[in-house]
């Protein structure tokens, strides 16, 4: 099971003010746990919503709409992620609880969310097939 930790942002998140280096550090150690542990598949931090761009679909088979940030709602956005493959949901929140506070102000807050398997979004064998050898072929781009 997968499961992605959402580290949602915060006003300082937002105003581009970076993480002190001891919360660096916390969070170094917690992802050199999650790593001994074997269940680290990716993490990263996320610039502020300044330098995003946000395409909207407002119309059923309309055209796009692009939009410059920053966006309003620093509660809304997301700072960051840790995504992680665990054997129970139980397990995931283990894990959840153990990050240390992402912003290091008493701000943070993490939205845990399983990932989709591709069996449950498609039935389709021919489509799920296909969806397996798009995965092996990413997995061998990495290894190159």
């Amino acid at each position: 099971m997968r499961f992605m930790m959402i580290v949602k942002a915060t006003t300082d998140s937002e105003a581009g003010i970076m993480p002190s280096q001891e919360l660096i550090d916390a969070m170094q150690k917690y992802n050199e746990e999650l790593v001994k542990a074997g269940v680290l598949l990716a993490g990263d931090g996320l610039q502020p919503s300044s330098s995003g761009i946000r395409i909207s679909y407002p119309e059923a088979g309309g055209k796009p709409k692009v939009m410059d940030g920053p966006f309003t709602e620093a509660k809304e956005m997301i700072a960051g992620y840790t995504l992680i493959e665990v054997k129970s949901r139980e397990e995931a929140i283990e894990w959840a609880l153990r990050m240390p506070d992402p912003h290091g102000f008493g701000q943070g807050e993490i939205e845990l969310r399983q990932v989709f398997e591709p069996e449950e979004l498609m039935d389709d064998p021919e489509t799920l097939a296909k969806e397996a050898a798009l995965r092996k072929q990413v997995e061998e781009q990495k290894q190159t």
